[in-house]
């Protein structure tokens, strides 16, 4: 049986179309120079990333989430996954505060989507919908993928903030299940997404671990109190 595993998650197949996704407790940043262990994260990325998947299939988006199988694994339909990061910005931060004339914490006046190509070796670079439709993507796809992932925006942005949350920006995965429907994969959790106290800004996310701004658990912690806590 062969286990896929990247720098956050192990992914182990099963033999009835499934997958379990195991979470890892190591943290890395800026394309895996600067790496730590955090005990207790791997169970909270996977239990967030449990109540939001929950979220969003009782709002009508489809995932690859079926349920929790331990306290640091899920298990979801196996799919085939694309090869690019979807990306929806609501404030601005991280890298595109270096692409535009904009302070950070400046909210947009509408979402932003970008693509990434998933390539370590490259950096994850930006790519548009010309380079995605060379890599085999068809415009009707790539469009269905940003069409939910604006949905998932709209659905967790009011959901955040009824937590008192800011959701500054998030990465999604999409792939293809048996039926050849596009649906949502991977993990929505701290690691891979902004969040930001509405009242302090503190952050609630891996910046805390990028940029030295405290204890990395207690932050995932806060957010997945406020979560367990209300829903």
């Amino acid at each position: 049986m062969q286990v896929y595993e990247g720098k956050a998650k192990k992914v182990i197949p099963l033999d009835d179309g499934k997958v379990i996704m195991e979470f890892k407790d190591d943290a890395t940043a800026f394309d895996g120079k600067k790496k730590g262990q955090f005990r207790g994260k791997s169970w909270l990325n996977a239990q967030i990333s449990a109540v939001l998947f929950k979220v969003l299939e009782e709002r009508g988006v489809k995932t690859h989430f079926i349920g929790v199988a331990g306290d640091n694994r899920l298990i979801v339909e196996r799919l085939k996954m694309y090869p690019i990061e979807v990306v929806v910005r609501n404030v601005v931060a991280g890298s595109l505060k270096k692409r535009l004339p904009l302070e950070e914490g400046t909210e947009l006046k509408e979402p932003i989507v970008e693509l990434y190509y998933k390539d370590d070796s490259r950096g994850d670079p930006m790519i548009n919908h010309h380079h995605a439709r060379v890599l085999g993507i068809s415009e009707g796809e790539i469009r269905e993928m940003e069409r939910i992932a604006l949905k998932v925006n709209e659905i967790l942005r009011e959901y955040f903030a009824e937590r008192g949350v800011i959701l500054v920006d998030f990465k999604l995965e999409f792939g293809k299940n048996e039926r050849g429907e596009i649906i949502l994969g991977d993990e929505i959790s701290p690691d891979t997404c902004r969040f930001w106290d509405a009242e302090t800004k503190k952050s609630l996310d891996k910046d805390v671990f990028r940029f030295d701004k405290g204890d990395l658990v207690k932050a995932y912690e806060e957010l997945y109190e406020r979560l367990a806590g209300t829903s």
